[in-house]
């Protein structure tokens, strides 16, 4: 999908609807795949007035993946704000499939594609995109660790081994996407998933608890 952004002359175009068209650029065709003719043709300014306006193209990308967190992808913080950690995945999941499946965005995540496309002369933003997706993880593995304080989780819980199981499952999610899968094969992921996640103690009653996922194991 080709972004459709028109803006005016160089020195009157709207900054955010600039940022928002080199996201969709970034989006679709990854860090190193996108060009700065693609860009400059996308935002409708030239290089001089994306210079001036955000810096060279890694400068420019920080910068996307800022838009990318506070827009398209906001829902993963939301979802950590959820009562209990069943609900945080059940909505991060389905979340993510709804996005995933959107018609009027590319396919897959921004940080998963241009991860997987980063070459030896991206390596400061192969760090930047590992950084960002590691503090994705440490956010759901300290909100696992509350989770479990709270008695909403096993104490045999890991929360690092949950966080990595809800990263790979939506990463991959992504992936598939990006290969044709559609929103109701990625449900079907979801509900299994889903099924596979650590009862807690008022879930199963007076039943011992089930032993937490370990994926080490």
């Amino acid at each position: 999908m080709k972004p459709t952004c028109q803006l005016g002359r160089p020195r009157a175009f709207d900054l955010d609807k600039a940022l928002d068209c080199a996201l969709q650029v970034f989006w679709q065709k990854g860090y190193e795949g996108a060009s700065l003719a693609d860009l400059t043709k996308a935002m409708g300014i030239n290089r001089p007035s994306l210079y001036a306006a955000f810096g060279n193209k890694e400068d420019l990308f920080r910068k996307v993946l800022d838009r990318y967190s506070s827009g398209p992808a906001a829902f993963v913080n939301a979802a950590l704000c959820e009562p209990t950690a069943r609900a945080v995945v059940e909505r991060l999941l389905r979340q993510t499939v709804d996005k995933l499946g959107d018609p009027h965005k590319p396919k897959g995540c921004l940080l998963v594609q241009s991860a997987l496309s980063c070459g030896d002369a991206a390596n400061p933003i192969r760090k930047e995109l590992i950084a960002r997706r590691a503090a994705g993880f440490a956010a759901l593995r300290k909100r696992f660790k509350r989770a479990i304080t709270d008695g909403d989780l096993p104490t045999d819980s890991d929360p690092a081994d949950l966080a990595r199981y809800v990263v790979t499952i939506s990463s991959g999610m992504a992936i598939q996407a990006v290969g044709g899968a559609t929103r109701d094969e990625l449900r079907r992921v979801v509900e299994i998933a889903l099924r596979a996640w650590p009862e807690t103690t008022a879930r199963a009653g007076l039943t011992r608890d089930l032993p937490a996922l370990r994926l080490a194991d």
